[in-house]
């Protein structure tokens, strides 16, 4: 049976937004390869007191603030890694290679292009994603309407918005795609939908990406994904997490969390089951359902990347 491993993480970054990398040591596992400092919890060890142990033992810092970013789950074929991830908010003294380890900074646009650990790789998705993602409602095909309404959502935060218009004609959605995309200027539209459509959609107005309704994850795992755009999955158990990663996914959301007016019959999975199939995941993962801004907090305790909804950003 493989090792079972917890792993805390810190990401620390600098005044131009780079982020701090170190290098494995030669003889230990994986020697050579970069990965966000940190290193095991302890037993019984609670994860913002191992973080500021690692830190100050790799690096000879002391952590002065720090807030948790993401959860997640790596298997290598002899070990199974859990890793929480934390970003550090403030710290004193000048990080160095306190153990002899390599150290440098690299743009997170970069980081693909150096040789991280695998476990690491999806912090670059958590890096670039946003913790709060607003929805639409499904019925705001009007197009003057859904403008104001995209401008609104991006004045209360959304850093995200997910164009989910299931009523809508493909004729519709390619102007509607269009005036979002305009509407939420810098906000990264991302357009749900059967994959291939979606991504035509996307693709013509200038959107970020996709999201994919679950039932179209088999078929998305024969085709592959878009490869420059942003793919988003919709999930509700372990099943389709596992196939959203194999998907190649970038992020998923996962839902209900609590009863919702939307899917009245959906079973709530609750915050506790919430969290095992978050931290679980090889990818970030968004709380839906029942969840409003400020449950952002308790998600984030929860491994999410952060909440998905629409109440919160559309009245």
């Amino acid at each position: 049976m493989p090792r079972h491993i917890e792993v805390i993480a810190g990401v620390i970054t600098d005044a131009s937004g780079r982020v701090l990398l170190a290098q494995r040591l030669p003889g230990s596992h994986m020697a050579g390869r970069w990965e966000f400092p940190g290193g095991k919890l302890e037993p019984g060890e609670l994860e913002r007191e191992g973080l500021v142990r690692e830190l100050t033992e790799e690096l000879a810092i002391e952590v002065t603030a720090a807030s948790p970013l993401i959860g997640l789950r790596h298997e290598y074929p002899d070990r199974v890694v859990d890793l929480a991830i934390w970003r550090v908010d403030s710290y004193r003294g000048t990080p160095t290679g306190a153990e002899g380890q390599a150290l440098c900074w690299a743009g997170v646009d970069s980081l693909h292009t150096i040789d991280l650990l695998e476990a690491d790789l999806p912090i670059i998705d958590a890096l670039r994603l946003p913790a709060l993602q607003a929805i639409t409602p499904p019925d705001l095909t009007d197009p003057q309407l859904l403008e104001q309404q995209v401008i609104d959502a991006v004045s209360r935060g959304a850093g995200m918005l997910q164009l989910r218009l299931p009523a809508a004609t493909v004729a519709q959605l390619r102007e509607l795609v269009g005036i979002a995309v305009a509407a939420a200027r810098g906000c990264r539209v991302i357009v749900n939908g059967e994959p291939r459509t979606a991504a035509m959609l996307a693709r013509d107005g200038g959107a970020a990406g996709i999201h994919v309704p679950s039932r179209f994850l088999p078929a998305l795992e024969e085709t592959g994904r878009p490869d420059e755009l942003v793919l988003g999955v919709s999930c509700h158990d372990a099943d389709e997490l596992a196939l959203a990663v194999r998907c190649g996914a970038n992020y998923a959301s996962l839902s209900p969390v609590r009863a919702t007016l939307s899917h009245p019959d959906a079973v709530p999975i609750g915050w506790d089951h919430f969290e095992a199939l978050a931290r679980a995941a090889n990818l970030p993962v968004y709380a839906l359902g029942g969840v409003v801004r400020d449950d952002l907090d308790r998600a984030r305790r929860a491994g999410a990347q952060g909440i998905a909804g629409i109440t919160s950003f559309f009245r």
